[in-house]
């Protein structure tokens, strides 16, 4: 089995999907994490100044969605077609993109005024994809599921009640975290910030 070290900051973030991906397979990994005050001193060491990295048997990967991707596919949570592969990736990124213009050092009014703005035609468009299906894409769980609860998480941290009136929204998040192996993995995982 290969040696892997995960290193992010202090906080969630997007290591998460990183980390629920190790839970579901039950890996076992080094966790590695960097105080943000103590950031500059570790910048330089990384592949374009950036974490989350995930080292393999001393090799450093970086990019959170494409170690995701590649730990994904080891873990059976990708497409089971090209197509439903294509349609995971399409529901991560479309995620992806909203998550990556959330004003997270954004006061409440700020991050509301995003809700508001982008947030509806995201969320009904997920809403939509969903539908009254038990999962994303398929009839089985993807990583595109995983990375929702994740994502959301973080967003409901800053904004709580921002996906209230998504309720296949709220049942997919709920049927992830009794996965058992993410089950198990929040109630275990370190504390920290989102």
């Amino acid at each position: 089995m290969p040696n892997y070290k995960l290193t992010y900051f202090n906080f969630r973030g997007r290591a998460e999907i990183i980390r629920y991906l190790f839970a579901y397979t039950n890996t076992e990994f080094e966790d590695h994490k960097i105080e943000f005050s103590d950031w500059p001193a570790h910048k330089d060491k990384y592949p374009f100044g950036k974490v989350p990295v995930l080292e393999i048997d001393g090799t450093v990967y970086y990019q959170s969605l494409a170690i995701g991707r590649y730990l994904a596919k080891k873990a059976g949570l990708t497409g089971k077609t090209d197509l439903d592969d294509l349609r995971v990736d399409a529901i991560l990124d479309t995620i992806d993109d909203f998550v990556s213009l959330f004003p997270w050092s954004g006061d409440e009014k700020e991050t509301k005024a995003y809700i508001e703005k982008c947030g509806v035609s995201v969320l009904s468009g997920l809403e939509k994809e969903l539908g009254e299906n038990k999962w994303f894409v398929g009839g089985y769980v993807t990583w595109a599921d995983l990375y929702w609860d994740i994502c959301s998480d973080g967003i409901e941290h800053y904004q709580p009640g921002f996906a209230k009136d998504y309720p296949n929204l709220l049942s997919l998040k709920k049927r992830v975290k009794e996965l058992p192996e993410i089950a198990a993995w929040i109630k275990r995982r370190p504390q920290s910030q989102y």
